[in-house]
């Protein structure tokens, strides 16, 4: 597995973070639907839940749901949403779903519930990979990842209240990484002896199974617990007693990385499947291998037994399932899919498909019965050396699946797998893995135009705009939607006349800061019922909280008030209204050290780690004011007679019109000075403070003159000799005609009337 940098793990980023980051992420119009691949499945029996049978799977868009099983149809449930990157792997253990990810974290939720997290288990250093527990223990959960690490946690004293001794160490820890876990782990020296890293009055001391000197993709557990398996890029089976943490053995023989593992119940026998296209089944008594099946073309990336252990089925990256019997080597190809695949779950006569698609597949299994697959033909018998199975691929032999279609779907939405950032710095075309492009407004998290199955780069030669905006923000589609990214101060740095947005009634020159109606629009929901929460806290007596006196105590480095937003700041702009029916998730970092991430629709105004500055910005009005100027000198033409009329550099804002520059020349050639008028709605040119100011030309009408649009033009602004749209802005200007470094240069010309 490759290492790709996540929408909320920052372990181990060469990026500095002076403060808090803050992700919103912009779901599909159907959030009951998973809109990327899907890398785990888990089934829980109506004999246990009590009342149905139930599939859950965990995605790589960072959140697992359920599925209720019945009447032969699978129906959405539930959506469990915490984790800040994909979701690697799950399991039942008793009546608890725990789920491992790349955002290096555990988190333990109870499989009825309507989707809450009951804990979040913080130990490994690098992505979870892996889980595996034991089938008669309801509380022993074994997790693998890509540090090389092994953890065997006791899920009961996991979920036991934690001394609030803990909780300080941990929200004290300087390295970002929480300190002890919730469930501080044991360490397990080179001799294989337990050292507590709790005192024995915690009464909780899970082992750590140390050896592994690279990444571990796979784990099993036998039925009793005693016995745990591992695998991965070493090409070794590690056998370890979990109880303990100590090495049994090590098995030698695939040639590339383990990337799935089965054990039977009695812990005798062990299937592992491996990169190098083998499936391989071992004696663990007898510590060897006793047989080699070369089914697949490509690498084994699932295993799936029968009860009895008699019979497997595999899948992988030949995109295809097949059905072997262990004992008489005889292989039939059960299905193809479109797609990788990544997990099975056997579940009596069906088999449950996991693959790169972000759709669910059932397949007719004959679990109980796997005989009878063979009986309709089309079987091979398994090689025992991996280049037979190629070779007979390649001379034409390929079988031909049993089953054509499957028998369940469970629909999935098709996963973002490119993207573009338009100019204007809030449309942003997106194509999925159907080859569908649509075109997605950032500030309010919507589909504006779906183009249907058209060109990508087409439609964005067609879309491009000559406008140049500030790069307020960063994304990425790793979760197979859009994750949009807001650093403080840069994602201030953005600004847009409220005309231009068409905001109904507002004045020329009122400018709207992108990032901040943004995160208003976002933060809505938190703010009215923190203001409920407030106000319920003041009936009763209650002054503010400690943590609302530390925020207000807090430093705010060039923060101010912006003037201009204070008339519309208890208004939300149309533009920056966010779904409710299909809400965005905000993820941050948490105040104790690991990210958190929820629906703007469930945040409920306790959230007391939301970044300071998103608070500041929401609740006060106050945000780090960016240099949103643009200096430039004022010329007349080669050629034209029209006269000098300033002395200097001029400074006006980047958003600044043309033709409000063209009305600053006429006035000054009519009436050789600025109207009457105070510091604000004059260039002040001649001040000796310094660069003079351009703020005139943010309010014509204070300038007293008509609206551009009705003056007949009698200059021209030309720069680099081009004459200039009235529309551009200033900063357009520069980047699209100027490009240069240096100060930019604008010319004016007297042209006849109209």
């Amino acid at each position: 597995m490759h290492r790709v940098g996540s929408a909320g793990n920052t372990a181990g980023s060469s990026r500095p973070r002076k403060e808090k980051r803050f992700t919103y992420v912009l779901n599909d119009a159907d959030n009951k639907k998973h809109c990327a691949g899907i890398n785990c499945l888990a089934y829980l029996n109506a004999s246990t839940s009590g009342t149905s049978d139930y599939l859950f799977t965990g995605s790589r868009d960072g959140t697992l749901k359920r599925w209720e099983s019945k009447n032969r149809d699978a129906s959405f449930s539930a959506t469990f949403e915490s984790h800040v990157d994909w979701v690697n792997d799950a399991i039942i253990v008793g009546q608890n779903l725990v789920s491992c990810s790349s955002d290096t974290t555990l988190k333990v939720w109870n499989c009825l519930s309507d989707g809450a997290c009951t804990r979040t288990l913080r130990q490994h250093s690098d992505y979870v990979i892996c889980l595996a527990a034991s089938e008669k223990s309801t509380n022993i959960v074994a997790s693998g990842g890509l540090g090389g690490e092994v953890f065997i946690w006791d899920i009961d004293a996991a979920l036991a209240p934690v001394a609030k001794s803990i909780d300080v160490k941990e929200d004290e820890a300087p390295n970002g990484n929480s300190g002890p876990a919730l469930t501080t782990l044991c360490n397990v020296n080179s001799s294989c002896n337990i050292a507590s890293a709790n005192g024995p009055s915690h009464g909780y001391s899970p082992n750590a199974a140390k050896g592994h000197k690279d990444s571990v993709y796979a784990l099993a557990m036998n039925d009793t617990g005693t016995l745990l398996v591992s695998g991965g890029t070493e090409k070794v089976v590690r056998v370890w007693d979990p109880r303990t943490g100590s090495k049994n053995m090590k098995l030698r023989g695939h040639t590339d990385n383990i990337r799935a593992l089965l054990i039977d119940s009695t812990g005798r026998y062990c299937l592992s499947g491996s990169s190098d296209s083998m499936i391989r089944l071992w004696d663990l008594g007898q510590q060897r291998c006793v047989h080699s099946y070369a089914v697949h073309t490509d690498s084994v990336w699932a295993l799936a037994s029968t009860p009895s252990f008699g019979h497997v089925y595999s899948g992988g990256r030949d995109q295809s399932v097949y059905l072997t019997d262990l004992f008489t080597r005889e292989s039939v190809l059960l299905c193809t899919n479109e797609h990788p695949i990544l997990q099975l779950s056997l579940q009596d006569d069906m088999i449950w498909v996991a693959s790169t698609d972000s759709s669910v597949y059932g397949w007719k299994a004959e679990g109980r019965t796997p005989q009878k697959l063979f009986e309709k033909g089309g079987s091979f018998l398994a090689g025992n050396l991996s280049f037979s199975r190629a070779r007979a691929s390649l001379e034409g032999s390929a079988p031909v699946p049993v089953s054509k279609e499957p028998s369940f779907i469970i629909p999935g939405v098709p996963a973002i797998i490119q993207h573009e950032i338009l100019n204007n710095r809030r449309h942003v075309l997106t194509k999925d893995t159907v080859g569908s492009v649509k075109l997605w407004e950032i500030t309010r998290g919507a589909v504006i135009e779906d183009f249907g199955k058209v060109s990508f780069e087409d439609k964005k030669k067609e879309l491009f705009e000559m406008v140049s905006i500030p790069a307020w923000f960063t994304m990425d589609a790793r979760l197979g939607c859009l994750s949009v990214h807001l650093d403080t101060p840069q994602c201030f740095s953005a600004e847009i006349y409220a005309v231009d947005l068409n905001v109904a009634g507002a004045q020329e020159d009122l400018k709207i800061n992108l990032a901040q109606e943004t995160l208003r629009g976002l933060l809505v929901h938190w703010s009215k019922r923190k203001q409920r929460s407030s106000s319920h806290s003041l009936l009763n007596g209650d002054t503010s909280t400690g943590k609302d006196a530390s925020l207000r105590n807090l430093p705010h480095p060039r923060s101010e008030v912006d003037d201009g937003a204070e008339n519309h700041a208890n208004q939300m702009l149309p533009l920056f209204e966010f779904s409710t029916v299909s809400p965005p998730s905000v993820i941050t970092e948490g105040s104790s050290g690991g990210p958190w991430r929820k629906k703007i629709t469930d945040v409920d105004g306790t959230e007391g780690d939301l970044p300071w500055w998103c608070v500041d910005c929401v609740e006060h009005n106050r945000f780090p004011k960016e240099n949103t100027k643009c200096g430039f000198y004022l010329h007349p033409a080669e050629g034209s007679p029209a006269p000098n009329i300033t002395q200097g550099k001029l400074s006006a804002p980047r958003i600044l019109r043309i033709h409000k520059v063209a009305h600053y020349v006429v006035e000054k050639l009519v009436l050789d000075k600025p109207l009457d008028g105070n510091a604000d709605s004059t260039f002040a040119v001649g001040l000796t403070s310094g660069q003079p100011q351009f703020s005139a030309l943010d309010s014509s009408s204070r300038l007293g003159l008509k609206p551009w649009q009705e003056l007949k033009p009698s200059v021209e602004i030309l720069c680099n000799n081009q004459v200039l749209s009235p529309e551009m802005s200033l900063a357009t200007v520069r980047t699209y005609i100027w490009k240069k470094s240096e100060d930019l240069i604008l010319n004016y010309r007297v042209v006849q009337s109209r």
